[in-house]
C-alpha cells in the first residue's frame, strides 16, 4: 500500500470517528428542546455529555489538519468550494462550545433559554450540514482546469445533498436519544427512549434511501449499506427492549457503515469534475510529496494511538449514569 492510500485511510478513520463520537453529541444537542423538559433534565443532557464532547471536536481538528498536509489540494478544494456550508458549521461549532460553558453563569430563565437555542441550533447546523458537503462531495461539483471549484449554492443544494444532511440528521438524533439512553436515569431516561423509538421512523427510512441512492450511482459500497440498515433496524429492536447499550452500539456500528460507504465512494477520486473526469481530484494527484507523508506517518504511528487511549480512559472515567434532581 502506498502512502497517498493509506493517508486517505488514516482521514477516512479520523473523520468516521468524528461522526461516531461527535454524533450522539449532535444528538444530545438537537434533542434538548423536547427530551429535557425542564431545567434539572437538561441539565442532566449537558452533564451527559459535558466530560466529552470537546474531546470529541479533536477528531474533526486531526481530520482537516490531516487533510491540509496530506492531501492540500483536496483540504482547499473542499473548504472554499463548500465555503458557505462549512463556514456556517464553524459558526455553529463556536456558538455552541460557547453556549456550554457559559448558559450557567447566571441564574436566569431567559439567559438560559438563549443559551440553550445555541446548543440547539449548534448541534443542527453541523449535523446537517456535514451530511450535505459529503453528499456533494460524492454526487461532483464542477471544477476547473485550474482546480478551481464553482459550483454555486443552489448546485450544491441537490435533492442528493438534501437527503444525505437529513440522514446524517435523523442518525445523529436517533443515536444521541440512545446515548442519553444508556448515560442518564430518571425521567430523561424515559423521555428519551420516546423520543429514540419516534426518531427511528425517520431515521431509517432516511438514512436507508440516501445509502441505495449512493450505491446505485457509486456502483460500489452495497454490503456496508446493507449492514448499515440491517444495524439500525438492530438498535430499534434492541431499544425496544430496553437494552441502551446493544442499541446503541448498533448505531455507532451503523455510523460506521455509513462512513464506509462514504469513503468507498471517494476512492479513488476524492473530488468529481462535473466538467470533465480529466478535472477530478484523485488520491495520486492531490496528495503530498513521498516526504511529507513519511513524516506524518511518523507522526501518526507516535501521536494517533495517545489521543485514542486518552479518549477511551476519559470515557471509561466517566461511565456511570448521570442523573440531576429538581431543585
Amino acid at each position: 500500500m502506498d502512502l497517498p492510500t493509506l493517508w486517505f485511510l488514516a482521514i477516512a478513520l479520523l473523520w468516521t470517528g468524528y461522526l461516531v463520537l461527535e454524533g450522539f453529541d449532535f444528538g444530545v444537542g438537537m434533542l434538548l428542546p423536547t427530551v429535557g423538559r425542564d431545567e434539572a433534565g437538561r441539565r442532566t443532557m449537558i452533564n451527559a455529555i459535558g466530560p466529552v464532547w470537546d474531546g470529541n471536536e479533536v477528531w474533526l481538528i486531526t481530520a482537516i489538519g490531516a487533510m491540509f498536509a496530506a492531501f492540500p489540494a483536496w483540504y482547499a478544494a473542499t473548504l472554499s468550494g463548500f465555503y458557505l456550508p462549512v463556514l456556517l458549521i464553524v459558526v455553529a461549532l463556536v456558538f455552541r462550545g460557547v453556549a456550554f460553558e457559559y448558559r450557567g453563569k447566571i441564574d436566569s430563565v431567559v439567559w438560559r433559554r438563549r443559551w440553550d437555542a445555541a446548543i440547539l441550533g449548534g448541534s443542527l447546523v453541523p449535523a446537517f450540514g456535514w451530511g450535505l458537503v459529503f453528499a456533494n462531495l460524492l454526487r461532483g461539483v464542477e471544477i476547473g482546469a485550474d482546480g478551481v471549484v464553482r459550483s454555486g449554492l443552489v448546485d450544491l443544494l441537490s435533492p442528493y445533498a438534501l437527503l444525505g444532511g437529513l440522514a446524517t440528521t435523523t442518525l445523529f438524533v436517533l443515536h444521541g436519544a440512545l446515548f442519553l439512553g444508556l448515560k442518564t436515569d430518571g425521567p430523561v431516561r424515559h423521555r428519551a427512549r420516546l423520543a429514540a423509538r419516534t426518531s427511528a421512523f425517520a431515521a431509517v427510512p432516511v438514512a436507508g434511501g440516501f445509502l441505495a441512492w449512493t450505491v446505485r450511482d457509486q456502483g460500489s459500497g452495497a454490503v456496508a449499506a446493507l449492514l448499515a440498515v440491517g444495524l439500525l433496524l438492530a438498535a430499534v429492536a434492541a431499544a425496544a427492549r430496553r437494552r441502551e447499550g446493544w442499541a446503541f452500539a448498533a448505531t455507532a456500528a451503523a455510523v460506521v457503515a455509513l462512513a464506509v460507504v462514504v469513503f468507498d465512494g471517494l476512492h479513488p477520486a476524492l473530488m468529481r469534475s462535473t466538467v470533465s473526469p480529466a478535472f477530478d481530484l484523485t488520491v495520486a494527484n492531490a496528495s503530498s510529496g513521498p516526504y511529507t507523508l513519511g513524516v506524518l506517518s511518523v507522526i501518526g504511528a507516535v501521536f494517533l494511538p495517545l489521543v485514542i487511549g486518552y479518549q477511551a480512559w476519559s470515557y471509561w472515567v466517566f461511565r456511570k449514569r448521570v442523573r440531576v434532581e429538581a431543585s
